[in-house]
């Protein structure tokens, strides 16, 4: 985004603001928060999406990952399919950056589906589609903005509410997936599953442009606009919920940056422009103090490794796209990644899609639909394990430039058919959302 934009779209960022609140669905009443994970504390009928029978939006309960009570809303769709004998299967879904205001929950925006990509073909196989607005969105609390434990316990959560609710009649079998911020809680629910929520029966994980090393997206976001916004929002976010301050990572002068983009939502073209005309501070001054390298200085450095997703329990396999030309979660990250789950054993596929970040979620909805519903049938997993990723030019070049050696496992000289499907993201609606 350039400086000359700004001005014609300044009319325009003073009309977007977040919707008005609703907090007395979104706030629970006083002691209404403790009680089985899962369970639901209010559900009302919310419009329902095309393909569905029905839709609520609820308000269950979840732990954060020390173990408190917490109350989490979200969204649970029904298809128009009849329940088979032992229930519907479940995909939790978790959703993209919205922001981390408590006014950004994803299910106060009347375009709240246009994220849950695959949703059309899930309902029309027969799946409940729930999800999450996460903790901190909606109700009240700090977001965990990519706080592992958190945001996967929501996730599982939100399955086991699926369940809950009669007219739902779902199934104890279910699949994490998820977009970018959802895809990292998809693989964190994955991680916890077993031991979380031992009652449930998780069949697999699909995670698209998943940040799997927080460590590399806040390096890499210094290079790109939208990164160093969600950047922002995990400073913001984990300041508040680790008590630590960003004074001696973040220049003093820009705190009121900052705070700004951490009271503004991301669920629209208009708020996104609108953070991204705040961040030109960063462009300008640089987005942390200079000789700063946030990624290696205590205790940020151990919060991210503690907060990046690791290897699946055995049995659970794994699904990942990954956008060829993405400049936010690269491609070399997710190889890398992708390489240490199969060396534990797990079955995974490994998906590009032609695109950067925004198009990932899209591109990816109809392999991932079509990998989850094999999940649910009891089909062997495949396995990408073993066979690299190819890079579009864009993104290998960036690869190269930040990753170094590890970028040659970033190879275009393996025939595509070969490897595994390629979709050609151009085809797609673009999403909105990380």
């Amino acid at each position: 985004m350039r400086m000359k934009l700004l001005p014609a779209c300044a009319a325009l960022f003073l009309s977007v603001s977040a919707p008005a609140f609703a907090g007395d669905f979104y706030t629970p009443a006083a002691g209404a928060v403790s009680g089985k994970p899962g369970s639901i504390i209010r559900a009302e009928p919310f419009a329902a999406p095309p393909g569905a029978s029905a839709a609520y939006k609820v308000l269950y309960r979840s732990t954060t990952g020390n173990g408190k009570p917490v109350a989490v809303s979200g969204i649970i769709v029904v298809p128009k399919t009849e329940a088979p004998a032992g229930g519907r299967p479940v995909v939790s879904w978790a959703p993209a950056t919205s922001g981390v205001a408590r006014s950004c929950a994803r299910s106060m925006f009347p375009n709240v589906y246009e994220n849950m990509y695959g949703l059309q073909d899930m309902l029309a196989r027969g799946f409940v589609v729930a999800a999450t607005d996460y903790p901190g969105l909606g109700t009240p609390g700090t977001h965990p903005y990519l706080i592992g434990a958190d945001q996967g316990h929501a996730v599982l959560d939100m399955a086991r509410a699926a369940r809950a609710l009669p007219d739902a009649k779902a199934s104890n079998q279910f699949v994490a997936a998820g977009y970018s911020q959802g895809g990292h809680a998809s693989l964190f629910a994955g991680q916890l599953a077993a031991r979380y929520a031992p009652d449930l029966k998780l069949r697999g994980v699909a995670a698209s442009a998943p940040p799997t090393d927080l460590g590399a997206l806040i390096r890499e976001s210094s290079d790109d606009p939208v990164g160093r916004v969600f950047a922002t929002f995990a400073l913001a976010s984990w300041s508040k919920l680790y008590g630590i301050s960003t004074d001696g990572v973040v220049p003093k002068h820009l705190g009121l940056v900052v705070k700004n983009i951490a009271s503004g939502c991301n669920m629209d073209t208009g708020q996104t422009l609108k953070l991204l005309f705040i961040e030109q501070a960063f462009e300008r001054e640089g987005f942390l103090k200079p000789g700063v390298d946030v990624t290696a200085t205590a205790p940020w450095k151990n919060l991210m490794a503690k907060n990046s997703p690791g290897a699946m329990p055995s049995g659970v396999p794994v699904f990942l796209a990954q956008g060829t030309a993405d400049t936010i979660v690269r491609p070399s990250v997710t190889q890398a990644y992708a390489d240490r789950v199969c060396a534990r054993g797990t079955p995974t596929s490994l998906v590009p899609v032609k695109g950067g970040h925004f198009e990932t979620g899209a591109a990816a909805a109809k392999p991932m639909t079509a990998w989850i519903a094999d999940r649910f049938t009891g089909k062997a997993a495949p396995s990408d394990c073993g066979v690299p990723m190819a890079a579009d030019a864009p993104a290998k070049k960036a690869a190269k430039k930040e990753s170094g050696p590890a970028s040659s496992v970033v190879r275009t000289n393996i025939p595509a058919e070969k490897r595994f499907f390629i979709v050609d993201a151009q085809t797609q609606r673009d999403g909105r959302g990380s």
